[in-house]
Parts: structure tokens; sequence; C-alpha cells
């Protein structure tokens, strides 16, 4: 059995007249993240620390910004394109861990519906995913709120064939 860990990061900066969608979730706050999809940071990292635990790249290599075919789009669906790119590699995620940092909104109260969107959309168990969240106690540009980084760690195991 061949057992494989990536890590991966996201940050986008908060404009006014988005929703804020983290871990597939639509979050009620009055500003939301700017970026060419719908700027999810949350399943960006987990999308990367996936590919890279697989050594397959990362997400903007298989989703460009400069396509317009992702404009807008809905991260839950670049995730579930991920699952398939590194199952297609001959592997399957087993665990995810990931941590929002943000000063605000407070997240903790929207964690299982992250963990249940996650875990729907990699196949796997609930209890296979963690979401957490941090605050970065005031400090650059998170602290001073301008933005909400994404950090997560995967682990994927070689389907047998």
């Amino acid at each position: 059995m061949t057992v494989r860990t990536g890590i991966g990061y996201d940050a986008h900066q908060f404009v006014p007249g988005r929703p804020l969608r983290l871990g597939g979730v639509t979050i009620p706050h009055h500003l939301g993240l700017e970026g060419h999809s719908d700027a999810d940071v949350l399943l960006h990292a987990i999308a990367d620390a996936l590919l890279g635990a697989a050594s397959l790249g990362d997400i903007g290599q298989h989703f460009p910004p400069s396509d317009p075919a992702y404009r807008g789009v809905d991260s839950t669906v670049l995730l579930a394109k991920v699952r398939e790119i590194v199952h297609a590699a001959g592997f399957a995620a087993i665990n995810v861990d990931a941590t929002v940092v943000a000063e605000a909104p407070r997240i903790g109260g929207h964690a299982a519906a992250m963990r249940a969107v996650i875990a729907d959309r990699l196949q796997i168990e609930e209890d296979s995913v963690s979401v957490k969240a941090t605050t970065n106690e005031g400090m650059g540009f998170i602290g001073r709120g301008e933005g909400v980084a994404a950090l997560a760690i995967a682990t994927i195991q070689r389907i047998d064939s």
C-alpha cells in the first residue's frame, strides 16, 4: 500500500458585492472573496493538497484563471474534478485536515456543513475530514480583516488494481 501526503495553501482578499463561500458553504458576511472562480480558499487549499500528494501540480495548472470556463465556477465542482484527476492517477483521498485563518466571520458554526460538502465531493466519510478555524491575532493582512487564508493537508492512498 502506498500512502502519500500533500499540503495546500490559498489566500484571497475581501471585496464587496460577492457572496462569501468557504468549504462549499455560503457564509453570511458583508464581504466576499476576490477570485476568478467563487474564490473558496478552503476548497482550493484542499485541492492543492490532493494534487500535491499525487505529484500532479496545482489547481492553477488544471483550472487556469486565464480560462473563461472557470469564471465564477463553484469550487465544489473543481474539488470533484480534482478527485477524478487524482483517481485517474491511481489514488483515492483517505483523509483531509484543513484550517481557515480569518478574523471574521466566525466559521465554527459552519464547520459541520463544510465537512459534509467536502466528504461528499471527495467520496470519503465525514469523519475523515477535519475543518478548523483560527485567527491571525490581529497580525498581517488577515489580522487587519483584509482577507482569508486556508491551509490543508491531504492523505491519499494508491488504489489496488
